[in-house]
């Protein structure tokens, strides 16, 4: 049969990649079009994200699919990670650079807001974890700086929202990036209005929330112009990277109350849950600090945020500037051979958040906890990995409780399912099986929503199937 070919911009918080989803009607290739970096870039004292250059990256990207793939590209998705966003002002003129999630400037957040809406009435507003990166903060912070930025905002777009304007010159607020903001009431599947009226956030800025499938329209003549591509449709995925990942777990049940397989979407975070027909706004909830998500076809990703390979990436990162280079195999090689069941640290302690050196505040929590902390590399990678499996075990026990149910599978996806060793420590851990891949499991999702949108895939159950036809996976059962 001849391919449809669907373009995926999936951007995570430590690099982006343009890929391009070839579909014949039962299966799905993939192809990488163009990888970059990203990361935060500081300036002053604040940490912002360089949209320009992820800006021009997209568009290099394009131009090399459109050498490539010509006619047979039906449309374009953008996927990003959430909380983040820009600000429109008149005209539609861009206010500055977005900044960074972990940039100061939320520091004691909790404590303004609490002042003005109780934790308890937020949470059950918007059934959101509490973070201090969450939009709601970071746009409380702006206001009580007295921000001329904010003054000036017309629109809020976030980070998805923002290149889908690029593309297109078209507003939109796509639900499942929507839902990570602490501003958005899953229930009524719109802005949770109170909550933004009594923390006097400016109500305009807040545009029209649509769903994940949704046709935006052709890119715009100059972004034609610039990649060599026709009047291409932009598709919205589900915008929330992890709303993309989530659509391609090859798992075979469907949502259901008492799920019996979750999922860890593995890369710079872990985010760690099930897909459940409705919201879970519950005390228990809350006092568990559970978030409730939005997912592609109405249901809710019921999940927990968890620190995630960026402890490993940081590791490197700092002993790349001491001179000392390790590869992402090589440090697992090392963890391998370290002595295991040594130390275990909190891998949420708020110092691991954004640490100048982070060997060094491993070390430190170490020693806090009462244990001589690893004095080599591979000890401190396989001290992060296994306190991340523990981690693991603990967020899956409050997922059955939370759910009253037995969860039997934990299925692995993206980027971090390619760590054999973290795998097979999370497997022994829970004491569950775990089914990793696919790897670009973000980009395939992007892919999917395409297709389902095209009416190339009538319903997720049948994405899914496709995800199981296309891609390898692993098994890994856990170890007395």
């Amino acid at each position: 049969m001849a391919k449809s070919t669907y373009l995926a911009v999936d951007i995570g918080a430590s690099g982006g990649r343009v890929l391009a989803g070839h579909f014949d009607g039962r299966r799905l290739d993939l192809d990488e079009i163009h990888r970059f970096p990203n990361g935060p870039v500081q300036v002053g004292d604040r940490l912002h994200w360089d949209l320009l250059g992820l800006w021009q990256h997209i568009q290099d990207g394009l131009r090399v699919a459109a050498a490539r793939f010509g006619d047979a590209i039906r449309s374009i998705g953008v996927d990003t990670w959430g909380v983040d966003y820009g600000l429109l002002g008149p005209r539609d003129e861009l206010l500055g650079h977005p900044y960074h999630y972990r940039d100061a400037r939320t520091h004691g957040m909790f404590e303004r807001a609490f002042a003005i809406v109780p934790r308890e009435v937020i949470f059950a507003a918007t059934g959101v974890q509490f973070m201090e990166i969450n939009t709601l903060y970071q746009l409380l912070a702006m206001r009580l700086a007295g921000s001329r930025v904010l003054d000036a905002a017309e629109s809020l777009l976030l980070m998805p929202d923002l290149f889908h304007w690029m593309l297109t010159g078209e507003k939109s607020v796509e639900q499942t990036n929507a839902s990570t903001t602490q501003l958005y009431d899953p229930r009524k599947k719109g802005w949770a209005a109170d909550v933004i009226g009594r923390l006097e956030l400016p109500r305009g800025i807040f545009g029209p929330i649509v769903s994940p499938g949704t046709r935006l329209g052709p890119l715009l003549k100059q972004v034609q112009h610039a990649t060599h591509l026709g009047p291409i449709d932009v598709v919205l995925p589900g915008t929330h990277d992890t709303a993309s990942a989530v659509v391609a777990v090859p798992a075979e049940a469907p949502p259901a109350p008492q799920p019996t397989w979750c999922y860890i979407s593995s890369g710079t975070w872990s985010l760690m849950g099930v897909e459940v027909p409705e919201p879970v706004i519950t005390a228990e909830c809350a006092e568990l600090n559970f978030t409730n998500e939005g997912a592609v076809g109405g249901t809710t990703r019921l999940l927990k945020n968890i620190a995630g390979l960026w402890l490993v990436q940081e590791c490197r990162r700092i002993w790349q500037q001491q001179g000392r280079e390790y590869s992402w195999e090589e440090l697992v090689r090392l963890a391998e051979t370290a002595d295991p069941q040594g130390p275990l640290i909190d891998s949420d302690d708020a110092r691991l958040a954004a640490p100048q050196d982070m060997p060094h505040t491993i070390a430190q929590l170490c020693r806090e906890a009462g244990h001589t902390p690893p004095d080599t590399p591979g000890g401190i990678i396989r001290c992060a990995l296994e306190s991340l499996a523990d981690r693991y075990r603990k967020v899956l026990q409050s997922l059955e409780q939370l759910t009253s149910s037995r969860i039997e599978m934990i299925h692995i996806v993206g980027g971090g399912s390619q760590n054999e060793l973290l795998s097979q420590l999370a497997a022994d851990a829970c004491g569950r099986g775990v089914v990793t891949g696919p790897v670009e499991a973000t980009a395939i999702g992007n892919v999917l929503v395409q297709c389902l949108a095209a009416g190339e895939i009538a319903s997720l159950d049948e994405a899914r199937q496709v995800v199981r036809s296309s891609f390898q996976m692993q098994g890994f059962e856990p170890r007395k």
